[in-house]
């Protein structure tokens, strides 16, 4: 039995291909692994950080003065003979990503691969971005100043239109499985087979991931950190979006809006009414997590790594 009161560190690490057969029935298309400069075999056993379709950030759960310590034990775990209950073949990979360029646990880890046994090779890489938007204060109009004059225009003219339609609100709603499943239906509505909610294996199991990911938060005594904001158009549901608040950083996990409503520009309305809400709270930093889209540098935003930590076994 584990003595809780002596563990220093979680690492969550799981085992298997690095593409297996079921990837292209059960990936979900704006989830799947971005192309990176090192290509490793398809068939390549791989040691990855938990939950890596999901996941736009990872790190190891330590407080900092211990992660030395733990991104040693990490690899002295990695150095022995795999575990008997779950097969006998050696991993070829360690390919860890979605590691923050500001995360101190992304210099442990390195550190303690580094100093691996000689066989290994370490190769540290940039994965992708994810654009943040840091915002100087809590005013709209200071806010937009920011912002480059034809994207400033944009906004203004879609919002003036969008109000001649029906008067604009939003409510940020705890993350109830009602709420969760409006969000799902505008996502499918706007983005279809091409989004997190196809009609697939991998489709089925984003929902269940974000339902299951919401009553986790749901059952936190602090209430969690995700919310669904609803944006309303008049008496119309024209944009939702689900995201995590901390209190100063507001993490933009994904949007879905009415395709039929393309009158009240859904998507710049329904985040110009989100970023107006969260500046009154406080927030000063609005993260559009991994991925380049160009409509995330519309509002300002500036391009902040990840990076990628990958281990060759058989490098010698």
């Amino acid at each position: 039995m584990i003595d809780f009161a002596q563990v220093r560190g979680i690492v969550p690490l799981m085992h298997r291909h690095e593409v297996e057969p079921s990837d292209l029935v059960e990936r979900t298309v704006l989830r799947q692994h971005s192309p990176t400069s090192t290509p490793v075999p398809d068939e390549a056993k791989a040691v990855f950080f938990g939950a890596s379709y999901h996941a736009d950030y990872a790190t190891i759960l330590a407080a900092p003065a211990d992660l030395p310590g733990v991104g040693a034990a990490a690899v002295a775990a990695l150095s022995r003979p795999p575990d008997p209950d779950h097969g006998d073949q050696p991993w070829d990979i360690v390919d860890l990503r979605r590691l923050r360029l500001a995360d101190p646990a992304l210099a442990a880890l390195e550190q303690a691969l580094r100093a691996g046994p000689p066989k290994w090779l370490v190769v540290r890489e940039q994965e992708d971005v994810c654009p943040v938007v840091e915002a100087p204060g809590a005013d709209w109009d200071e806010y937009l100043a920011t912002l480059d004059k034809k994207a400033r225009h944009e906004i203004r003219r879609k919002l003036r239109r969008a109000a001649v339609v029906g008067e604009l609100s939003i409510e940020i709603a705890s993350p109830t499985p009602d709420a969760i499943d409006v969000f799902i239906d505008l996502h499918r509505r706007r983005f279809g087979e091409a989004g997190l909610f196809p009609d697939t294996a991998g489709g089925e199991r984003s929902r269940r991931f974000v339902h299951r990911l919401a009553e986790l938060e749901r059952s936190g005594n602090d209430g969690g950190q995700l919310h669904v904001a609803l944006v309303r158009c008049g008496d119309r549901l024209v944009f939702a979006a689900l995201a995590f608040d901390d209190g100063r950083t507001v993490y933009l996990y994904n949007a879905g809006m009415d395709p039929d409503a393309s009158e009240t520009s859904p998507g710049v309305t329904g985040t110009a009414l989100y970023f107006q809400d969260r500046l009154a709270a406080g927030r000063r930093r609005f993260d559009f997590l991994r991925g380049a889209e160009p409509y995330k540098y519309e509002w300002g935003a500036r391009d902040e790594p990840i990076e990628r930590l990958l281990v060759l076994s058989d490098a010698a």
